[in-house]
């Protein structure tokens, strides 16, 4: 049987841990990355405008590079030389977004206190390495920090670069990107499928009768955010005390973000391990999020975010991936035993009700669930 060998990447997340001057050293890294990226853009700006008298026209001489502005400022030499490449090249691919389609915006300015604070350095002959038995993440100019082992690295997977960030919270991390060798993997044909009704409260009901029961965590951590972010609007704006406070109010957006995500991974991993194929709403969540009765739910939930974890695990597996419905099906209004349409079920108040065709008795979202996983199965089979 002949096999295929393909390239994969795959970023690792670590929790870090720098000593005071470590840490002192990666802030000035990140500040000076948004520095050279800042100067960069207001170069590119100034010699359109120059040549073409408007800031968004594509010239021809060459763009900047950091080096140009290290002897204005000769502080950006104590930092990571790869830090500034890399923001040289962030800056790049904003350009080439904007001319490839101009709706995505032009590239704007890095700000400190809004911006995300982080850098990327890549590894270039070893400089980059896990020691002391994976305990330990030396980066260049920084030193071997710190870091938290929590998952085994297989020896063949190489290096590429790292992305150091400085979180609201005051947490650093440090997301490692390796590169792996592995087999293509055969083309699953499938035979199981699933259908996921999308629900804002259970976040999802599957088609053989499973609520994903999802635990709501900002709810359960609302009345606590609340009380945070009252103390913080009493407090003098760029006050010590305001600062502290600010790291508070992160500290439980973090908490929050943390959990959702630890429960989306482990739902995306037990329906991918256990169907074949996924059939789902194209729905628009963000117009939904726009509602004043669902939109905190749908914000809450992140069943955006579940699909595009369903998407690629099936797609590395060497399933179909992720079949997606038209959002205008009328997966609710549908006997999935006789295929009767009633007009009555439009109404979402209406959470059970009878065919008046066959007489099936049905639960709006297994039923829903059930007509989408069959219609997903007439699409993928096509």
């Amino acid at each position: 049987m002949n096999t295929t060998t393909i390239t994969r990447r795959r970023a690792v997340k670590y929790r870090a841990y720098p000593t005071k001057g470590q840490a002192n050293l990666i802030d000035r890294t990140i500040g000076c990355a948004r520095l050279v990226y800042n100067l960069m853009l207001e170069t590119r700006i100034a010699s359109y405008q120059s040549r073409f008298g408007m800031p968004d026209a594509q010239g021809k001489e060459p763009p900047p590079t950091p080096r140009l502005y290290k002897d204005d400022y000769p502080f950006l030499i104590d930092v990571d030389s790869m830090a500034l490449c890399n923001a040289q090249m962030h800056l790049d691919k904003a350009y080439r977004s904007f001319f490839a389609n101009p709706k995505s915006g032009f590239p704007k300015y890095k700000s400190k206190h809004r911006s995300r604070q982080t850098y990327t350095t890549n590894c270039i002959r070893n400089n980059i390495r896990f020691e002391n038995g994976g305990t330990r993440l030396r980066l260049p100019k920084v030193g071997p920090i710190k870091v938290r082992q929590h998952k085994r690295i297989p020896d063949d997977w190489k290096l590429k670069s790292v992305t150091v960030e400085h979180c609201p919270s005051g947490r650093y991390e440090a997301t490692v990107l390796f590169e792996y060798e592995t087999q293509a993997p055969e083309p699953v044909h499938p035979s199981t499928f699933v259908g996921l009704d999308y629900s804002s409260h259970d976040l999802y009901v599957t088609s053989d009768g499973e609520h994903a029961g999802y635990p709501r965590f900002y709810r359960q951590w609302q009345e606590r955010l609340a009380f945070e972010q009252r103390k913080w609007s009493r407090m003098v704006k760029g006050s010590a005390n305001w600062s502290k406070q600010k790291r508070k109010v992160a500290k439980v957006h973090e908490r929050i973000r943390d959990m959702r995500m630890d429960f989306l991974r482990k739902a995306a991993n037990r329906i991918s391990e256990s169907y074949d194929c996924v059939c789902v709403e194209d729905l628009d969540l963000h117009a939904i999020t726009q509602t004043l009765r669902l939109g905190k739910s749908t914000m809450d939930n992140g069943f955006g975010m579940l699909r595009a974890m369903l998407d690629r695990k099936l797609v590395e597996q060497g399933k179909p991936g992720l079949v997606k419905v038209g959002k205008w099906y009328p997966s609710s209004q549908l006997c999935s035993d006789c295929g009767h349409r009633y007009a009555g079920a439009k109404d979402l108040s209406v959470r059970e009700w009878a065919c008046p065709e066959c007489g099936a008795w049905h639960d709006r979202d297994v039923n829903a669930a059930k007509n989408i996983r069959d219609e997903g199965r007439r699409l993928s089979l096509q």
